[in-house]
């Protein structure tokens, strides 16, 4: 959501309140100061000054008369230290709100930047799997309890990114546990590939490496069943080849075509930029 779209709409909400003076006295209500903070965050979050606006976004929240605008305030503060890569100062402002604010109208929205904040905090294969775990959850709960809205899109498209980035990671520390000839846990990782990430682009050499694991450990049948597997799903993949070529020692992979292949569209490249 374009941050310059919710300014101008909270700019609209709480403008008409703004100009709204006590007769009776000059001195200004705790009404007037909450609304003049919050401007002041508005302002603030305009010339690019999020941290500051936050603070002002948070403590106008405190003072605001009403429970919705101080929900406003609330998700505006969140929202400002999203902006600047505050990923758990934001993510304990977003879950206080969703708490504090659980009928809001904006709720929604909180719970897509919670998603938003634990997405973007992904590492690469190589490193620990738990941020993606913790964003495909969260990414989950927000799917299930708003299926509709127009964050569900986005958020499932994240999903399939995270899924494929799982997936990586899994196969490298099997291939960790390959060249250190620790079979077992290498089956299980790739087994885990195969059960559970099996729609994603990793799937055709995790098949591969169970061949080549089962036919190092003499499990020939297991190795025979993996290529099978792969042969009638990818008979036509360079993975398929080098299987068969384990299975069958006298056959001889074809030099591979030199064109280029669009199979994975626009996932494949997003996840390649990812994973580089």
């Amino acid at each position: 959501m374009n941050h310059k779209i919710i300014i101008l709409f909270l700019i609209l909400i709480f403008s008409f309140s703004c100009s709204k003076k006590e007769v009776e006295t000059n001195i200004p209500t705790s009404k007037d100061k909450a609304f003049q903070i919050y401007q002041e965050a508005v302002i603030a979050m305009d010339n690019g000054e999020y941290f500051f606006a936050s603070k002002k976004f948070k403590e106008a929240e405190e003072i605001m008369p009403k429970i919705e605008f101080a929900a406003k305030s609330s998700i505006m503060a969140s929202y400002c230290l999203y902006l600047i890569n505050f990923y758990d100062e934001a993510n304990l402002y977003l879950e206080r709100f969703v708490k504090r604010y659980p009928v809001d109208k904006n709720v929604s929205y909180a719970y897509y930047l919670l998603a938003l904040n634990s997405y973007e905090q992904i590492l690469d294969e190589k490193k620990d799997v738990t941020p993606l775990i913790d964003s495909k959850k969260k990414i989950k709960i927000f799917i299930k309890k708003y299926p509709d809205t127009e964050y569900a899109l986005d958020l499932k498209f994240k999903l399939d990114l995270i899924n494929n980035q799982i997936a990586a990671k899994e196969l490298y520390v099997a291939k960790y546990y390959m060249n250190n000839k620790k079979w077992i846990p290498a089956i299980n990782r790739l087994k885990l590939i195969v059960n559970d990430y099996n729609e994603t682009i990793f799937i055709e050499e995790a098949l591969h490496r169970l061949v080549e694991v089962y036919y190092e450990v003499g499990l020939n049948d297991e190795a025979n069943a993996a290529a099978v597997l792969l042969g009638y799903n990818y008979n036509s993949s360079t993975w398929y080849e080098q299987s068969y070529k384990i299975i069958n020692s006298d056959y001889k992979i074809k030099k591979p075509k030199n064109k280029k292949s669009n199979s994975f569209g626009l996932i494949k490249r997003t996840i390649k930029k990812i994973l580089n």
